[in-house]
């Protein structure tokens, strides 16, 4: 068996665990540790969520440097999607391998597993770095965990590869990914006697309004020569729910936004700035009328965007495996900024295209597949 067709077995096994984001991915993961485990490599585990489960695993020596292939195990639900086939069974038909999960990412995943296995039978002089993440499609919640142990236990790796679906492009950066809720606590009250309530959603609605006052500053902001489309950091309001009746004055409230910085200094001007205009402005305004309201974060997910890295180790490495030069920029959010953040040089770079990501019948190519093996395979002649 070739390592195409080796690598489509492991992927069959990968996609028949239903690991969407809300369920558990923990029989997945022991899976794909107990497969490392027989290579002879190091497996750790860790987690803060019960169910869920990050597997870092190395192969080759205790030292430093080395490469990691990194991927998360979650999917996106199939709820409510018109697929021509189980999407937890993998089908093959005419050289495309359609499933959830086999483009975004469980393709690569499946790739560098087999990639492993040959580099462990050849004896590595540099490590190999595994990397596997649980809740990535919910705010990269494993990642965080995963590279803060990974800290602490004293790995340095040279650089990461991310394998998203890149259609095997190199990608050096993509915009941060912010997503946030706050409620509003006002004072129910009859309509026609407006003094004697506070209007939730009013409150809001000010809130609202100062939020698109400072999303029309974003576009000045811009770094130069950007190459985001747009490019600038952007902001929308995705969410406000109150009211129960028309004669009700509106007890509570609740707005969701989400901004994508394409540099950090961005999403600090915003954050600072709303903070600024809640503690001196609508909050005492609030409690003014009743001690008892408030307004209060209630949710916050930060994913750190990959930012532009002129020296970076692991471009030059990818440059190196794939024969390319040219370099691109995304804007959907990946684990990699939390790699860059750590202090590793990391890139994108991965089978299939983020078009057929999330969808029905998702799929990914063999020739793609296969394109990610050879770069793989390179990359293991490097370590050997």
């Amino acid at each position: 068996m070739d390592r195409l067709e080796e690598t489509i077995a492991v992927l069959d096994r990968l996609i028949a665990f239903p690991t969407v984001s809300c369920d558990s991915n923990s029989e997945c993961i022991d899976w794909i540790a107990e497969y490392l485990g027989r290579l002879g490599a190091k497996c750790t585990l860790t987690s803060d969520t019960p169910g869920k489960a990050n597997l870092f695993a190395t192969l080759g020596p205790d030292v430093a440097g080395g490469v990691i292939l990194s991927g998360h195990t979650d999917v996106v639900p199939v709820v409510g999607q018109n697929w021509a086939s189980d999407p937890f069974q993998l089908r093959r038909e005419n050289g495309i391998l359609y499933g959830r999960g086999t483009c975004d990412m469980k393709g690569f995943i499946a790739a560098a597993l087999v990639t492993a296995k040959y580099c462990a039978r050849q004896g590595l002089h540099r490590p190999l770095h595994l990397a596997f993440t649980y809740d990535e499609e919910i705010g990269c919640l494993g990642a965080r965990v995963l590279v803060d142990e990974m800290i602490k236990s004293g790995v340095q790796p040279a650089a990461c590869i991310i394998g998203e679906p890149t259609s095997m492009g190199i990608i050096e950066a993509h915009k941060g990914c912010c997503e946030y809720s706050y409620e509003f606590k006002g004072l129910e009250g009859h309509s026609s006697l407006p003094d004697l309530g506070v209007n939730a959603l009013e409150y809001a609605s000010r809130y609202v309004a100062r939020l698109m006052e400072l999303r029309a500053a974003l576009p000045d902001r811009a770094p130069e020569g950007c190459r985001f489309d747009p490019p600038h950091s952007t902001l929308q309001i995705t969410g406000l729910r109150s009211g129960i009746a028309h004669n009700v004055i509106p007890a509570l409230a609740q707005v969701d936004w989400e901004m994508r910085p394409v540099q950090e200094s961005d999403r600090a001007y915003i954050r600072a700035a709303i903070a600024e205009y809640v503690t001196t402005v609508l909050r005492p305004q609030m409690q003014a009328a009743n001690s008892a309201c408030d307004i209060t974060e209630v949710f916050a997910s930060e994913v750190d965007g990959l930012e532009p890295d002129p020296g970076s180790e692991a471009i030059r490495i990818v440059r190196f495996l794939t024969g390319a030069n040219e370099t691109g920029v995304v804007s959907f959010g990946t684990e990699a900024g939390l790699f860059q953040k750590a202090g590793i040089s990391s890139v994108i770079c991965g089978p299939g295209s983020i078009e057929q990501a999330h969808k029905p019948d998702e799929f990914v190519s063999e020739e793609q597949l296969n394109t990610c093996l050879k770069m793989l395979a390179k990359l293991g002649e490097t370590l050997t």
